[in-house]
């Protein structure tokens, strides 16, 4: 299966690199070009790509707005949202993951790395990468964002998980994948699938990036301060 790919970036240079190197892949095309963020979700809409790599600064609509449209759409529910940041220290990842991203990637990562990052996410799963970002993304939550009264509520929603989901989802927001945890839990890796899948559906987040948030957000998982 071919996976498709919508590029979302102010900068035509930048959109040329990245066409090139996706159409490289025997395994992936790119269906379209977008500059702005209105004219991705509109993109979206016409190609159902299976990701999106978006910018997040960008005139007019820009990543964040955008990647919250197309989460928000259930007719695009399998487009898959990847942030392209400049900045990996940046506020903004953690509003992208919240607006329904699937993960982000630093745009300074090896071409290797976004090529990952594309069937990663077309995949269905989080791109929590770089790892060295997953200490980031802990702070900035633990932070805030003026959105204290959702964490009582994420608490709450947490008892509907039985004790072996609750295991799990501590285990994903560590960044583990269903092998290392399978690993760790001793069960196989369709187990931990299937947890992961029951705790999404109970928790209503999209993806395994946003069980992270949650995580994080009730403080089922707290920060660690190196």
């Amino acid at each position: 299966m071919t996976i498709r790919v919508l590029l979302a970036d102010d900068q035509a240079l930048l959109r040329s690199a990245f066409r090139v190197l996706v159409d490289s892949e025997p395994d992936m095309e790119v269906v379209g070009e977008a500059s702005d963020g209105a004219q991705a979700v509109l993109l979206a809409k016409e190609r159902r790509p299976d990701v999106v790599l978006m910018d997040i600064r960008m005139p007019g609509t820009d990543g964040l707005a955008a990647t919250r449209l197309i989460s928000e759409d259930a007719d695009l529910a399998q487009v898959h949202v990847v942030i392209l940041t400049t900045f990996e220290v940046d506020d903004y990842v953690v509003q992208s993951l919240r607006a329904g991203a699937c993960g982000f990637l630093g745009k300074g990562s090896e071409p290797e790395e976004l090529l990952s990052a594309i069937r990663i996410a077309a995949g269905g799963d989080a791109l929590l990468s770089p790892a060295a970002t997953k200490g980031l993304i802990a702070r900035f939550l633990a932070q805030g964002d003026g959105d204290d009264d959702r964490a009582p509520l994420r608490a709450e929603r947490l008892d509907a998980l039985t004790g072996r989901e609750r295991e799990v989802l501590v285990q994903v927001a560590g960044g583990h994948s269903n092998d290392e945890i399978a690993e760790r839990l001793a069960v196989s890796p369709l187990t931990v699938k299937t947890h992961v899948n029951r705790a999404m559906a109970k928790l209503g987040a999209r993806d395994r990036a946003q069980l992270v948030v949650i995580a994080y957000e009730s403080g089922l998982v707290r920060p660690r301060v190196d």
